[in-house]
């Protein structure tokens, strides 16, 4: 691809203002709105199903249906326990780091509003330092201060036991290179199977096939979404994207992360979740159309909604096309342009290749 960017104004501004918007897992609604709206007069038809699962359809009447998938929900904060002088303990919602929390803005999400607080710590000379060195944030540890003195502050303010809580970090690009935020993981996603449609809508494709795409809810706490989502649709096939991790940064073992460069391509997953022959035809897609592209073996689990597609409904031909991700859950997700480009080209000349193949006998 040239090194001029192929994702146009107007794409970036609807992904800026997605990743913005918070997607905490459970409460997914608003970014749904967003997403649904950005692709609505590019689809046939769409569906939300009971727990907030997006599917947009082209072609809703052929009989054969494949899947494109990513996850909509963002890791964030559950309101746990507070103090009688006005603190604030909190509980993970998905897989959120409590070593990056202190310091950090928050918005706390009650029926009255947003209510802005912070992940309060002791100052450098206050903290208890002893032989085994000092305090380090843990579960325990780590509280929200919203500016309360008592409990019943707090609780005038709407905020209960329940109350959610995300990040307020906002999107950047960095050095014209880089997307960089919280919730990369997995909103690019969203982003991505989106531009496939448009993509699809610009060069008139017409599928011989069913194609739902599909911005599933709550994996970040067990794939969840996918797992109902998948009962309903019962597809054929399934690629999944989401994100891996780039390992060049300091503090990361390749022996045990793997060898994994942001800017190098997508990297296509090899593990039992995967069915070979989409893999391979990915691959042969890959090589063909000259997308630079990484490898991964996932052994017993990928981690990702590619596990819940699988094995479910008597088994789904399925396969994880990643995305290289620097800093996963925290407030600085790190992507590369280029790997966004090319994850979409991949998925995009991927369906023109399953197009082809009209008997679909590969599978």
């Amino acid at each position: 691809m040239s090194k001029k960017s192929n994702i146009s104004k107007q794409s970036e501004t609807f992904l800026f203002k997605y990743l913005n918007n918070p997607s905490p897992t459970g409460y997914e609604s608003e970014g749904q709105k967003l997403w649904l709206d950005y692709i609505k007069d590019d689809i046939d038809e769409y569906f939300i199903d009971t727990y907030g699962t997006a599917v947009a359809i082209l072609n809703p009447n052929e009989k054969f249906k494949v899947v494109i998938e990513a996850h909509a929900d963002e890791i964030s904060w559950y309101v746990h326990y507070i103090t009688k002088d006005g603190f604030i303990y909190v509980r993970r919602n998905g897989g959120s780091d409590h070593m990056i929390a202190p310091s950090k803005r928050v918005n706390i999400h009650t029926k009255k509003g947003i209510v802005k607080a912070v992940f309060g710590w002791p100052a450098i000379h206050t903290r208890n330092n002893n032989e085994k060195g000092e305090d380090t944030p843990k579960m325990n540890n780590i509280f929200l201060d919203c500016g309360c003195t008592t409990k019943e502050e707090v609780e005038k303010l709407g905020i209960h036991v329940g109350c959610v809580i995300t990040y307020e970090d906002e999107a950047i690009t960095l050095n014209n290179k880089y997307y960089v935020g919280r919730a990369l993981d997995n909103r690019i996603g969203g982003f991505m199977i989106a531009e496939v449609v448009k993509l699809l809508k610009k060069n008139k494709v017409k599928l011989p096939f069913g194609l739902y795409i599909t911005n599933a809810v709550q994996e970040e706490v067990g794939l969840r979404g996918a797992q109902m989502i998948v009962e309903r649709i019962k597809p054929d096939i399934a690629i999944i994207t989401d994100v891996c991790h780039d390992t060049q940064t300091p503090m990361i073992n390749k022996i045990e992360q793997g060898d994994f460069v942001a800017g190098d391509g997508p990297v296509i997953a090899y593990g039992p979740a995967v069915q070979n022959n989409l893999r391979e035809l990915i691959i042969t897609t890959a090589e063909k159309e000259k997308i630079p592209f990484q490898r991964y073996a996932a052994s017993r689990i990928t981690g990702t909604d590619t596990d819940a597609f699988a094995y479910a409904t008597g088994g789904v031909a399925s396969a994880l096309i990643s995305l290289p991700l620097r800093y996963m859950h925290t407030t600085v997700e790190m992507v590369h342009k280029k790997d966004v480009e090319n994850v979409i080209k991949l998925i995009y000349c991927t369906l023109l290749n399953i197009k082809k193949n009209h008997d679909f006998s590969y599978l």
